[in-house]
């Protein structure tokens, strides 16, 4: 089989091969062939298929083993390992590893002083294997160790006792290390060996000062470059493990070797050698970022730790152009919020301490941080891959973020800052500055700007009028210049005078294909945040949109935000304007859907009217002349006056709607288009609310027709949105009221004929009738509703295998179940056949759903408990007596104990009934006190 598995070409075999290896790897017989698999005369494939059997069944099966054959174990073990010591690199590593998940299964009643046992035996004089030999092997089993224990599958209060025993033998351990490390004889690759298996060490959380003599062997080995990557991964591990901060006295120890290193670091960085600068700069960033609580702590050692600080500002500030000449700046950024949450973490006294100290040292990072952030010049750029520009744009997001937290220290005077370097800049003739320049300063600002709010800034009018007065040559500096004017549009609401001085700008990129994202995404905000104070721009803003949609500049999305931007400015017009606005922008592409919908379906037709319905969908999303979305005080309101006549979407609706059904006709099989058609009305629904009602009556009879001939998930989720607004309109109910029916008994025959293929339509039907009976339950008493098929429905979808189908139908139960007593129907229905339902939830928690659904099914539980008590304590008795149900992994005692839990005063709190499921599920799939559990 594993001749098969290495080397038979043909897939399938391979496959085979590497399945049946598996079920033999977990057999009892694995313990007899995996020896003779080690034998020496095998190669080392399958020498190492051996060791790792051995290890699965050592780590996985420990309770198979009898306890009178550990030390057999051991010491078969023992007589490999030393045997594989000048053999198989890969052998040897499983067969530690094997004896070092033995010795945690051991520790410490069965196998004591493990540990020291381990150093001794390799120490002993053995003629047969080189003392190198014998040395490399003892450090690879020291190494795996810790290792082994990160991964193993302990329970929870053994790992607590073994990692307690770990820690006190490290005195084993760590002066064997110190030894080999400043013998000056011991060769490079056991020197390596060593820092490797400290490394592994000191995650056991040892405490820092017992580490003391083996972190400063480590600073010396970063001398040696074979040596150097291995001595900064042991610094950064013993320096960040989260125990580390209690030892201040050997922290505060640590940073003039840190400082000491800084020659190396220039070096470095002055030679190009990407790799040490990056080295050195992990070790300064985690001495600083873990422990700068407990440095800064130590005031009168404020001068070494400001060193630090100073030393990190380097690392940020390093030469060069990240990701292509240094990948180091971005390790530090997180330091700073640290810092910075430190100090403002102090009582307001030392905090003025500290800030004096300090704030300097920010005002110098954002200078720092501005010039990192500067694009390389042009030619440089076009070299770069596209790749290197992404992880480039990734970094300024970093620095944005870094900027924006940074405000919090440095406040108003950070913006005044920026702005005067800005103003001399623009204003400066003697040296015109590059546009890398410019446009760094105002990436600053919009990145305060865009989350902070600058509306009390006195420089933020200052600014506006510097913007004009920008050359700008250039596409990244274009889009700058756009996502600041977007960052200061509710600002600009605030002072509309000013509007005019950027507008202008806006509307021009509107044109450039380059700036379609930059510019369209500002003139939305614009729209958005003025629309009360565009009415006098308005005109040359949609004839600016008209043209540029007409010439298909922007990509389809940029399409839709720029709809969505129309939408805003048209909803503070008049309704005449807005008519007539209307009328301009959408007459060329009801004509072109006119052509369209003659034409016989085909792939490009179809994708011509997706984005023509995409258009008109998104219009309507967000013309809104009513102002319910609006937080405007009330005197602004009044510009616009109380509407008269019919809402404009209405209008325009009427006026398409036979347009709609003629391409409707056409594409009813599409879901894609049919959903399209229902966006439309979807988006309208939910802005324009009662402002719908003349429109729901076609609306109701064209759903019902396309859902009778053809059944959609989109036509559903419409009909739940009629329901949900005009449940408690007695006027408009009626049509809504028989599209439901409709929709229902539809769907019901869908599933007499098999509703596996249609998860997307089950989901959607499940939601429905949640909403139903949410917003309106006596649609439940209606003669023509069969609660009894819907129920059966419903109890059908929760063993469908998709998740959010399952999360549907169990949110309908959980609406339905509460309204037992008021709607006769359900509660009979309930009564009858309750017991299919508790039965389907208990196979859901037995294993056949996610687990990810068990708060789902809880919820269900809850709900039974609370309004069928009486009923459910007969059903859960009757369904745990059948043998093997839920689960066969779990016993009748455990079944009863969860029927009585279930049952018992904890059932009114829904936190508890969630916990029990949780419980009960881990226990039904085998799962209870394992790793896969940790975190769930």
């Amino acid at each position: 089989a594993l001749h098969q598995l290495y080397y038979d070409p043909n897939i399938e075999n391979k496959n085979l091969a590497q399945k049946w290896l598996m079920q033999a790897q977990v057999s009892p017989q694995a313990w007899h062939f995996s020896w003779l698999l080690l034998n020496m005369d095998k190669v080392p494939e399958i020498q190492y298929f051996g060791a790792s059997a051995l290890h699965i069944k050592i780590s996985r099966y420990w309770n198979d083993i009898p306890a009178d054959q550990y030390e057999s174990l051991k010491s078969q073990l023992f007589t490999h390992i030393t045997r594989f010591a000048s053999g198989s690199k890969i052998v040897l590593t499983r067969l530690c590893v094997a004896l070092a998940s033995l010795a945690l299964s051991m520790m410490p009643e069965a196998w004591p002083c493990a540990v020291a046992d381990m150093v001794r035996m390799f120490q002993a004089e053995d003629s047969n294997v080189d003392g190198r030999a014998r040395c490399l092997a003892l450090l690879e089993l020291l190494t795996v160790l810790p290792e082994e224990f990160q991964t193993s599958r302990l329970p929870q209060y053994r790992k607590g006792q073994v990692r307690s025993v770990l820690a006190q033998e490290c005195g084993s351990v760590f002066p064997l290390l110190e030894q080999l490390l400043q013998q000056q004889d011991s060769p490079g690759f056991i020197k390596q060996k060593v820092l490797k298996c400290f490394s592994s060490w000191v995650q056991l959380e040892i405490p820092l000062m017992d580490c003391e003599n083996l972190i400063q062997a480590a600073f010396t080995s970063l001398q040696d470059p074979e040596l150097f990557d291995t001595a900064v991964e042991a610094v950064v591990n013993a320096i960040s493990q989260p125990d580390a901060q209690r030892y201040v006295n050997t922290l505060l120890k640590l940073i003039p070797p840190v400082l000491g290193l800084q020659e190396q670091l220039r070096q470095a960085v002055q030679s190009g050698d990407m790799e040490t600068s990056h080295g050195i700069c992990r070790i300064a960033v985690a001495l600083g970022e873990n422990h700068s609580r407990a440095l800064l702590d130590q005031v009168e050692h404020w001068q070494s730790f400001l060193a630090l600080v100073n030393m990190i500002m380097f690392c940020t500030g390093i030469p060069g152009h990240y990701p292509v000449n240094e990948t180091t700046s971005s390790l530090t950024l997180t330091f700073w919020y640290t810092l910075q949450d430190d100090i403002l973490s102090f009582e307001p006294d030392k905090q003025a301490v500290y800030q004096q100290v300090y704030r300097p040292v920010y005002f110098q990072l954002v200078d720092v941080l501005l010039h990192k952030a500067q694009f390389p010049s042009d030619e440089e750029y076009g070299f770069w891959s596209s790749d290197e520009k992404e992880q480039f744009r990734i970094y300024r997001v970093d620095i944005s973020d870094t900027l924006m937290y940074v405000y919090e220290m440095l406040g108003a005077e950070l913006l005044s800052s920026l702005y005067d370097k800005l103003g001399r800049l623009l204003t400066n003739t003697e040296q015109p500055s590059t546009w890398q320049h410019t446009e760094a300063l105002l990436y600053g600002f919009q990145s305060i700007a865009e989350t902070i709010d600058v509306n009390y800034s006195d420089v933020v009018p200052g600014l506006i009028g510097l913007i004009p007065r920008i050359s700008i040559s250039n596409v990244q500096l274009a889009d700058t210049v756009m996502f600041t004017i977007g960052a200061l549009s509710e600002w600009l609401a605030d002072h509309p005078v000013m509007i005019n001085n950027v507008l202008p700008l806006v509307l021009q990129a509107l044109g450039n294909p380059e700036l379609s994202i930059s510019s369209v995404s500002t003139l939305k905000k614009i729209c958005r945040e003025c629309k009360y104070d565009l009415p006098p721009y308005a005109a040359n803003i949609v004839a600016v949109s008209q043209e540029v949609l007409m010439k298909q500049i922007h990509k389809t999305s940029q399409c839709m935000w720029l709809m969505q931007a129309l939408g805003f400015l048209l909803s503070a017009l008049q309704v005449e304007e807005i008519l007539k606005n209307l009328h301009s922008l959408i007459t060329p592409y009801i004509q072109q859907l006119e052509k369209l919908a003659d034409e016989t379906p085909n792939p490009s037709n179809k994708l011509a009217i997706i984005h023509i319905l995409g258009l008109l969908s998104n219009l309507f999303t967000t013309l809104d002349i009513s102002h319910h979305d609006d937080d405007h005080e009330s005197t602004e309101v009044k510009k616009t006056p109380a509407q008269q006549g019919p809402n404009p979407v209405v209008v325009v609706l009427q006026q398409v709607f036979q347009l709609i059904q003629k391409v409707l006709s056409k594409w009813l099989n599409d879901a894609q288009v049919v959903e399209s058609v229902c966006a439309i009305f979807e988006k309208s629904v939910k802005t324009l609310l009662d402002d719908f009602a003349p429109m729901v009556p076609q609306l109701c009879e064209m759903l019902g027709q396309m859902y009778s001939t053809i059944p959609q998930a989109s036509a559903i989720d419409l009909t739940r949105q009629l329901v949900h607004i005009f449940a408690h309109e007695p006027a408009h109910f009626p049509p809504i009221k028989a599209l439901f029916l409709l929709v229902t008994s539809v769907t019901l025959t869908l599933f007499q004929q098999g509703p596996r293929d249609h998860p997307d339509i089950v989901d959607s039907f499940m939601q429905l009738l949640a909403q139903a009976l949410k917003r309106k339950p006596d649609l439940f008493l209606c003669s023509n509703l069969d609660v009894k098929a819907v129920f059966q429905c419903g109890v059908l979808s929760l063993k469908f295998p998709e998740a959010p189908t399952v999360k549907a139908s169990c949110g309908f139960f959980t609406e339905l179940l509460p309204r037992c007593g008021e709607i006769t129907p359900v509660g009979q229905v309930v009564h009858e056949n309750g017991k299919v339902l508790l039965q389907a939830v208990l196979e859901g928690v037995g294993g056949q759903a996610s687990r990810s659904l068990m708060d789902h099914f809880a919820e269900i539980l809850f709900a039974l408990n609370k309004h069928c008590f009486s009923y459910l304590s007969v059903w859960i008795k009757e369904a745990m007596q059948q043998d093997g149900f839920p689960s066969a992994r779990v016993s009748p005692e455990q079944k009863e104990t969860f029927s009585q839990q279930i049952l018992s005063r904890e059932r009114v709190n829904k936190r508890r009934v969630k916990e029990m499921v949780k419980e009960f599920t881990l226990l039904c799939r085998g799962l209870h006190g394992t790793e896969y559990t940790a975190d769930y």
